[in-house]
C-alpha cells in the first residue's frame, strides 16, 4: 500500500515544497492548511507531475479542525507513516518590554500547541503503521536568542523541548522523532507575516545575502531524514545558508 505523509502548513513556503517533494518520494500526501484555494492548486500541481495528494482544510490552533485531519488520515489510501509538523510562524520584532501579548500568544499557539495537537491526534496511526516518523520543523531560533525575537525564540525553544521530550517518551516504540532547524530561509510569506505585510521590511531581512536558503532546500532535508532506514533516527538537523555562520553573523554584499 502507498505510504501516507501528512504535512501541516502546506499552503505555501516550506510546507508546499515539502508536500511536492514527498510526493516524488512515493508518498500520498495529505496537504493540510487553512487556505483551501491554495491547497487545491498544490494538489493539482502534484497530480499533474504524476504524484498523489489530497487537500485537507486544517487550522492547527483548533481542536475540532485537527480532529478532522485525523479523520481524513483514517480514510487515507494507506498507512500513515510520516507527519511533518511544519505549521508555524513569527509575528513582530519588538523587544520584550513592549512586545504584543497577542502576537506572543499566537506564536505559541501555532508553533507549540499546534505541534502538540496534531502529534497527539496522529500518533496512534503513526505507531500502528509499525514504522512512523514525526518531523518537527523548528528553527535555529530554537537554540539561539536575539534582540527583538523574544516571542518567536521562546516558542521555538518550547517546540525543541517538545521534540526532545517526545523522543524520550517514545523510546522503544516504532516512531522516530526528527527535528529540523533551518536558519535563514527566503520564502514568499514568512517575513511578510512577521512584519504585518510590510514588503520593504520583509525584503530588508535578506538584503545583500548571497543565496539564502529557499523552501526546496528544507524540503530536501525533510525528505532525506524521512527516507532513512527505519532504525536510523536523525535527532536534529541544523541547516543554514553558507552566508549565515550564526544567528547574528550573516555575510552581506553590496
Amino acid at each position: 500500500m502507498t505510504p501516507v505523509a501528512i504535512v501541516t502548513g502546506a499552503s505555501s513556503g516550506i510546507g508546499a515544497a515539502t508536500a511536492r517533494r514527498l510526493a516524488t518520494e512515493g508518498f500520498h500526501v495529505l496537504a493540510a492548511a487553512r487556505r483551501t484555494d491554495r491547497l487545491a492548486e498544490l494538489v493539482e500541481q502534484i497530480t499533474a507531475a504524476g504524484g498523489a495528494a489530497t487537500a485537507v482544510a486544517c487550522d492547527v490552533t483548533s481542536d475540532e479542525s485537527v480532529a478532522g485531519l485525523a479523520d481524513a488520515a483514517a480514510r487515507a489510501p494507506g498507512p500513515v507513516t510520516l507527519l511533518v509538523n511544519n505549521a508555524g510562524g513569527a509575528r513582530g520584532l519588538d523587544p520584550v518590554e513592549s512586545g504584543s501579548v497577542r502576537d506572543w500568544q499566537w506564536m505559541y499557539d501555532t508553533n507549540v500547541l499546534g505541534t502538540l495537537r496534531v502529534t497527539q491526534a496522529l500518533l496512534p496511526a503513526l505507531e500502528a503503521s509499525g514504522s512512523g516518523t514525526i518531523v518537527i520543523v523548528g528553527s535555529t531560533a530554537g537554540f539561539t536568542v536575539y534582540e527583538g525575537g523574544g516571542g518567536y525564540t521562546a516558542a521555538k525553544h518550547a517546540q525543541t523541548a517538545v521534540a526532545g521530550t517526545l523522543r524520550l517518551e517514545l523510546c522503544g516504540r516504532p516512531v522516530r522523532v526528527v527535528e529540523i532547524d533551518p536558519g535563514m530561509v527566503r520564502t514568499d510569506e514568512f517575513s511578510l507575516v512577521r512584519f504585518g505585510g510590510d514588503a520593504d521590511k520583509a525584503a530588508a531581512v535578506y538584503a545583500g545575502v548571497p543565496e539564502p536558503l529557499v523552501a526546496d532546500d528544507v524540503a530536501d532535508c525533510v525528505a532525506w531524514c524521512a527516507t532513512r532506514p527505519p532504525h536510523v533516527n536523525v535527532d536534529r538537523l541544523v541547516v543554514r545558508p553558507l552566508a549565515q555562520a550564526a544567528q547574528h553573523k550573516v555575510h552581506r554584499v553590496g
